[in-house]
């Protein structure tokens, strides 16, 4: 990996590891959240598109592929809704470390479309990172495996350190994480025609549409909001989409999605960190929950290996 490659992935990791402890602190409606994050991000896109031309590259892109960029828009408005909406039931370090199983999903799935089967030491690697995962449920659910039985029988479970239903904030993180690897296996293939805005342009732009037509189905309210949201919205917009998505789909140009996707790993760190320091949120870590992040970080890294 050359140096600026190297440069480029560690800004974007410090980017996207904002995300998590940005989106609790805003009290706005996940939807709206990843609505207005797409937003921002493509007023800065679309003026860099201008001011460069690289729009042009549209016109030669065959329907096939312009569907495949619209779709990874789709699956990236879908992985923003179904993130935020985890944060709202779980705790940032379940959440950020079950939305992490993407090189996990990325191996499955590159098994049938790109025909790349995991080697046998890469299944090894999937199974220690579903073990995790499940450490990870099971850390936020006072109880253990009786609180899953109460809650599977018809009862309520109580709420763990982040949120008041943790079982289904993991699950909405584990829908995070499918649809972000799938987003990243076509980023892959589209960055070898596409220049870098041209690209999110065109990815952004669906996701954004995406996110404004799921608001409208489900009658969730784009504003007005305060001026603290607003600036959320911003922030969201620089960092976790700009320097950290954005970082991440100009490394797609010349990096395998596997290789890029390893990024992602870092982000439990530094979310978790931020999520302990700021006064607004001020959330530590259980052991269960470290217990079972590691393994999932542990498990990921020995799947995405080659």
């Amino acid at each position: 990996m050359s140096a600026r490659a190297a440069g480029v992935l560690f800004l974007s990791l410090l980017g996207i590891s904002c995300a998590a402890p940005l989106i609790r602190l805003s009290t706005a409606p996940a939807l709206a959240v990843a609505t207005w994050r797409l937003g921002c991000s493509l007023l800065v896109v679309g003026a860099a598109l201008l001011v460069t031309g690289q729009w042009r590259q549209w016109r030669a892109l065959p329907r096939r592929d312009l569907g495949l960029a619209l779709g990874a828009g789709a699956l990236l408005a879908l992985h923003f809704w179904s993130w935020n909406a985890s944060l709202r039931y779980t705790t940032v370090a379940a959440s950020v470390s079950l939305v992490n199983l993407q090189p996990v999903v990325i191996a499955l799935v590159s098994a049938r479309w790109l025909g790349e089967a995991p080697s046998r030491r890469q299944w090894r690697g999937i199974l220690l990172a579903v073990v995790g995962a499940l450490v990870v449920a099971l850390a936020d659910i006072p109880g253990g495996w009786r609180g899953v039985a109460t809650a599977l029988a018809g009862g309520a479970a109580e709420g763990g350190a982040g949120g008041s239903q943790p079982l289904l904030g993991d699950g909405l993180a584990v829908v995070g994480a499918v649809t972000a690897a799938l987003y990243y296996l076509i980023g892959r293939r589209l960055r070898q025609q596409l220049a870098l805005w041209p690209y999110v342009g065109l990815v952004y732009g669906a996701a954004f549409a995406s996110a404004v037509a799921l608001s409208l189905l489900t009658g969730t309210a784009l504003g007005p909001y305060a001026s603290r949201e607003w600036t959320i919205f911003a922030a969201l917009a620089a960092g976790p989409m700009l320097l950290g998505h954005t970082g991440m789909n100009w490394a797609l140009g010349h990096l395998p999605a596997y290789v890029v996707n390893l990024t992602t790993l870092g982000e439990p760190i530094g979310a978790t960190l931020l999520a302990a320091m700021l006064p607004g949120i001020a959330e530590v870590p259980g052991v269960g929950t470290v217990l079972g992040g590691a393994l999932v970080l542990a498990g990921v890294l020995v799947a995405a290996r080659r």
